[in-house]
Parts: structure tokens; sequence; C-alpha cells
């Protein structure tokens, strides 16, 4: 049975409840929510429009790239890598090992960093720059060791990483502690910082519900300058800090799913969707604001999205 009937199969299956074939995937869950959501909404479609079985696997960065190498199905496929940000990985994995495929339908990513509206008015802050004001910087300081805290991204994530040269290189160590949390601390403490008219800046980016959630700006940056974005990942050197300089703010990313090439043997029909998926940056800041400021759990925002997308979900299959 060729895939393409395999799909067809999978669909009537879905209609009148009896599989036609078992297929099965695992779906990595990054910690930010862009990538809870997409996760979820894969394993949606995998599960009611294919027919397949599905797990969820939280994991960061490495261990989803380094499961997806070893093709075993521990790990089948990541929902939201971010480039260049995770190239690190795909050089290793995609280019170089050439056991993990990545989607050729990204959407675009926008990096930088934010503070609220509010606290931005009243500062007359627009600039990364205006961060190592030491007036500003002390707005900033919610510990009192003298240091304004900025939120860079959480643990294991390459785009922590960059953030972190980047505060050396916009010459503000002297003024700003770079901060790595989860993100869900990171919302907390934005929120906190409103409530009480204090400051506080964060690693940002689009798409995210952060924009549907508070009243946020983004800083100008110096243009993206691939001259002054030199960028040593951990992965790659352990000297990764001393080797990296960036001195601008990151060009636009292309953002889209990976998957382990091993799935198109074990999972025809799942890895042919994972071939055609498709979503826009809105599609992904809208289901994100669902889980994170209304509270709703990824499964059922997934589920909600795949049915009000009939016809976006039939062309992703082949249908």
């Amino acid at each position: 049975m060729t895939t393409k009937n395999k799909l067809m199969a999978a669909a009537l299956a879905s209609v009148i409840g009896v599989p036609a074939f078992a297929e099965e995937v695992s779906i990595g869950v990054p910690t930010w929510t862009g990538a809870q959501a997409i996760a979820y909404v894969l394993g949606e479609v995998v599960e009611t429009r294919i027919g397949g079985k599905v797990e969820y696997v939280p994991g960061n960065n490495a261990t989803i790239f380094q499961a997806m190498d070893q093709g075993e199905g521990d790990i089948d496929v990541h929902p939201d890598v971010w480039l260049p940000n995770q190239e690190s990985f795909t050089k290793q994995y995609v280019d170089g090992a050439g056991t993990v495929t990545l989607s050729s339908n990204p959407y675009q990513g926008n990096q930088g960093f934010c503070v609220s509206k509010d606290f931005a008015a009243a500062n007359s802050i627009t600039d990364i720059a205006d961060l190592g004001r030491p007036d500003v910087a002390a707005l900033m300081d919610s510990d009192g060791n003298g240091l304004g805290e900025m939120w860079i991204g959480a643990p294991g994530w390459a785009s922590a990483n960059v953030n972190e040269v980047k505060v050396r290189d916009y010459g503000l160590l002297d003024f700003i502690e770079p901060i790595r949390a989860e993100e869900a601390v990171k919302t907390a403490r934005i929120k906190d910082s409103i409530a009480k008219g204090e400051g506080y800046a964060f690693y940002c980016y689009e798409p995210h519900a952060v924009w549907y959630m508070f009243d946020v700006v983004m800083l100008t940056e110096p243009t993206f300058d691939p001259a002054k974005y030199v960028m040593v990942q951990p992965s790659d050197d352990a000297d990764w800090y001393e080797k990296s300089m960036v001195a601008t703010k990151d060009d636009l990313k292309q953002v889209q799913i990976a998957w382990s090439n091993s799935l198109a043997d074990r999972s025809p029909a799942i890895a042919e969707f994972f071939m055609n998926f498709a979503l826009t940056a809105d599609d992904v800041s809208s289901l994100a604001f669902e889980i994170s400021a209304n509270g709703r759990e990824p499964a059922e925002v997934a589920s909600d999205w795949v049915a009000a997308n009939s016809d976006r979900v039939d062309a992703m299959l082949g249908l």
C-alpha cells in the first residue's frame, strides 16, 4: 500500500472508527507555549484524522534532537525549531548526520527585548541601550543587589545563550543581571511588575501570547549585521561565551518542525503529514494565547483549532 493510499485509508478509518493500520509517533514538547501548542495540534491531527497513537514527551532542544537522531521512537519530532537559533543542532543532525528532516514550510519569527508600555513611556525607554541608564537599571532592581533584572530565556534555550552574549556586548553587564528561568516565572514577573508599577525587561518574540496578555513594547536594537553577529553555541565549543560576539539585533527567524528520518519507515502516513504541515505566526500566537492567558489545556485548544480548520488540515493530509 502506498503512503497516499495509507493516508486515504486512515482518513476513512477515522470516520468508521476502525484504524486501518497502526502508526505511532512520540512528539517532543519543549517548555515554551508556542511549541506546546504546535505539539498538540500535530498530535490531534495524528489521532483524529490519521488514526495514529501519540505520546507527548517533555524535553529541551538537545534532548529532542538527540532522540530524533537515534531514531528509536523515543522522540520523533520537534514541533518548533527556530533558525538560526538552533542551527548548531540542524547542522549536526540534518546537514551532518542526515538523520533528521527539517520542514520546508516555516513561519516567520521576530526576537528582541521588551518592557511594559507604561514603564517605557514613563522613563523614555525606546532602545536596548536605555536599559544601561543608571536610573532605569535602578527601577528594575527588585532584589536590591544594584543590578536590574532582565529575563533572557529558559535553561536549555539557544536564544538564552545569544541573549547572554548580547547583554555583555551591548555594554549592559554593569547595570543588568541576565536571568535564566522557566517561561512561567517570566510571565508571573511581568504581571507582578505591571501591578506594582515596577520596571522589568525580558526577552520577547513573535509569535507569542504575551502580545495579547500585556501591553508591552519591543525595544529597538542596532539593525541586524552579520559581521557583528558571531554566535558559537555551547554544543559547538566549551569556550562559546568568549568566542561569541553579538552586538546587533537578530535577523528574522524561520521556524518549522523537524522529525526523525526513521519515522518514514515506521509511520509513513505521519511522516508525509509532517512534510505538508504548515502554520502561520498568527495561528501560533492565537493558540499560545488560549493556553497562557485563558488557562486552557493545550489538547483542548488543539482540538478546537483542528475542528475549525478542517479544510486546511485536509490539504495537509493530501485529501
